[in-house]
């Protein structure tokens, strides 16, 4: 049986740097491999909407673990908002549960985790414009349109968004690993890239005796 602490442990972790990087979200599908009336499962279970004008899909939620999953007529199942993989398949497991106890006889197959997206802090301010000269190939900024500057990594294949104060977003994972290793590789980049923050120069304080100022004639 999977406990909470199970599910924290996995979600989040720290880096030597003292950074802690923590799982934001888990995308998984399943295919339950039978055909399913949607409007019937909308009317009977509970947490459930179905607009069939909007999205071609049952929309049902739980609170333990907190996830959402999307129910198509075909059978497949999409899940969202788990916070690790353990999280996703038990909430892909009762869900299919829901789906039993409606009259149906689901399997459950082909679970695979599409994405997870994860945060972290590096706990410094980057030079986003210096880094996406330096790395053009993988790295892309325009800070007009977004704040953040977008890199992309070949292995493991993943996304990081790094914003100017050093926080960033790491999606594109199929794998806790491919997070842990994401981080791993940019750290040292990013810390090539560190703001050094000065501080502000003190003003020359002004002589009260300023024989110029004090002899000056007044302006007429």
């Amino acid at each position: 049986v999977e406990r909470p602490e199970d599910f924290e442990a996995e979600s989040r972790w720290s880096h030597p740097s003292g950074a802690t990087v923590v799982v934001q979200n888990v995308v998984a599908t399943v295919n339950m491999r039978i055909p399913i009336d949607l409007k019937r499962v909308a009317l009977s279970a509970r947490n459930a909407e179905y607009n069939p004008k909007k999205f071609a899909a049952v929309i049902m939620r739980i609170r333990e673990p907190r996830c959402t999953a999307l129910v198509f007529s075909t059978g497949k199942m999409v899940v969202t908002g788990a916070k690790s993989e353990a999280e996703s398949r038990q909430g892909a497991r009762k869900f299919a549960a829901i789906v039993k106890k409606l009259g149906y006889s689901p399997k459950f197959t082909e679970f695979k985790i599409q994405n997870m997206v994860a945060t972290a802090d590096v706990g410094f301010p980057v030079r986003l414009e210096a880094l996406t000269y330096a790395h053009a190939k993988f790295s892309s900024y325009e800070p007009e349109l977004f704040p953040g500057l977008v890199y992309r990594l070949v292995s493991p294949k993943t996304v990081l968004l790094i914003f100017v104060s050093g926080r960033l977003v790491i999606t594109g994972g199929k794998a806790l690993s491919h997070l842990h290793t994401a981080f791993d590789k940019m750290f040292p980049v990013i810390c090539d890239f560190k703001k050094e923050t000065r501080p502000h120069a003190a003003l020359p304080a002004l002589a009260a005796d300023d024989d110029d100022d004090n002899d000056a004639p007044p302006v007429a």
